[in-house]
């Protein structure tokens, strides 16, 4: 008897997790598994897919943060079900790339994204070629976020392209990034650090991006959802909903995002505020 419980423990513990074998929870509910990077933009886009599928389709939503390799490996690999914060054509390229046969784009997000480097108003820069001979009042260093992130590899790149050899890319997370931005501006200290929109940051403080005349950094994205192969055959309300799920414009993920920055706020709370604020809207994201 103990080794048949045993043995039962370890394949549920073993195929738990793949949504095309646990597709109920034990109360009837049917659930997905979306996968996220630790963003603010990301945070933000998957509670409110969360919040959705969940008060108006009765899913149960599970969050999963991961690594970037893994956004993209996991629904490749089936283990999850989708994300909805894919930057293309540029940021999110090289893994697109290599999986591309074994997901589905789910359409457009938004658009109107963009990635360059920021700096605080009162920094009297313009243009990225003007960095390295102020490097001294940077202290050095290019504040960046996780390692891993396309934003990173594209800067690497236009370091390069912009022969800039007095300034060093320090890798950390889009917390510690904006922890150092807000101390830098409360000091009025020099700062300069990898930047996206949209983003709250440009909500909270005057900011501008330098001009990147090699174009180094990419153009004007859009920000994309992405779902597993068999989505639309196992869960074809989900599929509908998530290929509906969109922002008007990038103000709106802007300004959720930046509620999400206040004090004792919730993200999926913040994202049925967005939803009561924005019924229309909603709805078009649930049609068939």
């Amino acid at each position: 008897m103990a080794r048949s419980f045993v043995i039962v423990l370890l394949v549920l513990l073993t195929f738990g997790s793949c949504p095309t074998l646990a597709s109920a929870t034990g109360n009837g509910r049917k659930t997905l598994k979306i996968v996220y990077v630790d963003w603010d933009c990301a945070i933000a886009s998957s509670n409110l897919a969360k919040a959705v599928l969940e008060d108006r389709l009765g899913y149960r939503v599970e969050l999963v943060p991961v690594n970037h390799p893994t956004l993209w490996n996991s629904i490749a690999g089936g283990e999850a079900d989708a994300m909805v914060t894919a930057w293309l054509p540029d940021t999110h390229a090289d893994m697109y790339a290599k999986v591309k046969n074994q997901v589905e784009i789910l359409g457009k997000l938004v658009g109107g994204a963009r990635l360059g480097l920021a700096v605080p108003d009162y920094v009297p820069l313009r243009s990225i070629d003007e960095l390295d001979v102020n490097a001294d009042k940077f202290a050095g260093r290019i504040v960046g976020i996780d390692r891993d992130a396309g934003l990173m590899r594209l800067t690497t790149k236009a370091l390069k392209k912009y022969e800039i050899s007095h300034l060093q890319l320090a890798a950390g997370s889009s917390a510690s990034m904006t922890s150092s931005l807000a101390e830098a501006i409360r000091k009025q200290e020099w700062i300069v650090v990898t930047a996206w929109s949209p983003h709250w940051m440009f909500n909270r403080w005057p900011m501008h991006y330098l001009d990147d005349p090699l174009g180094s950094l990419g153009k004007e994205e859009s920000i994309f959802k992405v779902g597993r192969i068999g989505l639309k055959k196992d869960y074809p309300d989900a599929w509908a909903c998530l290929s509906n799920f969109h922002y008007d414009d990038a103000s709106q993920l802007q300004h959720l995002m930046d509620w999400n920055q206040q004090r004792g706020t919730d993200p999926v709370q913040n994202a049925r505020r967005f939803m009561r604020e924005n019924p229309q809207l909603v709805e078009s994201w649930l049609k068939k």
